[in-house]
């Protein structure tokens, strides 16, 4: 099952399926090559983390995450993230210094190259990697769920013009915070990034909602 409900996760992520595309059990049993019970067990988990609606007699869907849902989501990471720097910059090693700083360069030149698809990519890498040296396994589990709901908004924020230009030095700078060891400004750096992703993210509902010219 496990096989399943990860490579199921991972293809809503990368948006594979629609939101709100319906997800036919005969089709997904045949194309992961496993049981319907074992399907099943995989979409209430989906639905558990906020991927998939459950809908009685009429089967799975992927869940839709409005902005404004977004927006909330990204309040409650603002706190939760900004704990989790300060604890990676208080932990983190030598080698995973020079892994994090490699991640602040890849971003950089994706940017210069104009490669938002691969910006966006390295975006989540560097969260993730900062999760990982933090080791707070119930901040993780916490994280990854709220961003699990929000990859599509993410991947929508990062082809905004201008966008990547002032993620990118907030980016820099929280991996400038934790490689330098600073809990307090690494804490600091990452609250000041979130912030500015919800400020980004109610601009675009805002212009969602203003009626055509």
């Amino acid at each position: 099952m496990s096989d399943v409900l990860a490579d199921l996760r991972a293809a809503i992520l990368r948006g594979e399926y629609a939101p709100r595309q319906r997800l036919v059990e005969s089709d997904l049993v045949e194309q992961y090559d496993t049981s319907r019970f074992v399907l099943r067990t995989a979409l209430t988990r989906l639905a558990d983390e906020g991927l998939v609606e459950l809908r009685p007699n009429r089967g799975a869907r992927v869940r839709e995450v409005s902005v404004q849902e977004a927006v909330e989501i990204t309040e409650i990471r603002c706190a939760v993230e900004g704990f989790v720097a300060a604890r990676a910059a208080e932990r983190i090693t030598d080698a995973e210094v020079v892994e994090v700083r490699a991640l602040g360069a890849e971003m950089a030149a994706a940017v210069e190259r104009a490669d938002m698809v691969l910006y966006s990519e390295l975006n989540a890498r560097l969260h993730g990697k900062v999760r990982s040296v933090a080791g707070h396994s119930s901040a993780t589990r916490i994280l990854e769920q709220l961003n699990g709901q929000m990859v599509r908004h993410q991947f929508r924020l990062s082809l905004v013009p201008g966008r990547p230009s002032v993620s990118l030095p907030e980016h820099l700078a929280i991996v400038d915070a934790i490689c330098a060891r600073d809990p307090e400004e690494a804490e600091r750096a990452m609250r000041v990034h979130l912030t500015s992703v919800l400020r980004a993210l109610e601009d675009f509902a805002e212009k969602a909602a203003a009626p055509p010219l």
